[in-house]
């Protein structure tokens, strides 16, 4: 429960928890910035680390001097792609060796070629805009991994996401965090930055199920 009452804390005061950390520790920010981005995104099981209103906050201190723009964005960078490739990995290892099974209750072949296809067709734009979804975008590399898309397809999009991703809110705290609107309303802005992203996907399954059984009941 202490746990979970601290995660909430520093997401939701994730300016001040910053801030006091640069004070105390200099430099080293930016070692624990790169594990932080780069779990979120490398390890499936970590998906509620502050990703987004991290990066706003590391781009609100960037404009007030307080870290560098270009050490920042390309630190963080290297460590949302190199925890993406990580996340990949672990779903393209384990995939084929939970999955051995021709047809069993814990694998359907047909739908595991049928995942393997959707990812090699539509499986970039996937992990583009899953970089900005909380939870989607710690599962996405996991299931394109798992589906086999390649490794050369993948790190395409994996770069370009993670460019997009770290360079755009980053520097929109940087032009924008330290507005004093802003700064009085952080906390609902980062409730913000967790929930419409995730609401836009759930309506995105609901009208892709509603699709799907309105077709089948056609047939």
């Amino acid at each position: 429960m202490e746990l979970a009452t601290f995660l909430i804390d520093f997401i939701l005061h994730v300016d001040k928890h910053l801030e006091a950390f640069v004070t105390s520790y200099g430099a080293w920010v930016y070692a624990l910035l790169f594990i932080i981005i780069f779990v979120e995104t490398g390890v499936v099981v970590m998906p509620f680390l502050p990703g987004d209103s991290l990066l706003f906050v590391v781009g609100a201190m960037c404009g007030v001097g307080l870290m560098s723009y270009p050490l920042s964005v390309g630190l963080l960078f290297a460590a949302a792609v190199l925890g993406n490739q990580s996340n990949y990995t672990i779903g393209h290892y384990f995939g084929p060796k939970v999955f051995q099974w021709e047809d069993s209750k814990f694998f359907n072949k047909k739908a595991f070629n049928q995942a393997h296809a959707f990812y090699e067709r539509y499986g970039g734009i996937t992990i583009v805009a899953a970089r900005f979804m909380p939870f989607l975008r710690t599962f996405a590399p996991f299931v394109a991994g798992v589906s086999q898309m390649t490794r050369s397809k993948f790190t395409l999009y994996d770069v370009a996401g993670g460019a997009l991703w770290v360079g755009g809110i980053v520097t929109v705290g940087y032009f924008f965090g330290n507005i004093p609107f802003v700064k009085t309303h952080l906390d609902k802005i980062i409730w913000a930055m967790i929930f419409i992203p995730g609401l836009i996907v759930i309506f995105g399954a609901w009208k892709a199920r509603r699709k799907s059984m309105s077709s089948a009941s056609s047939v």
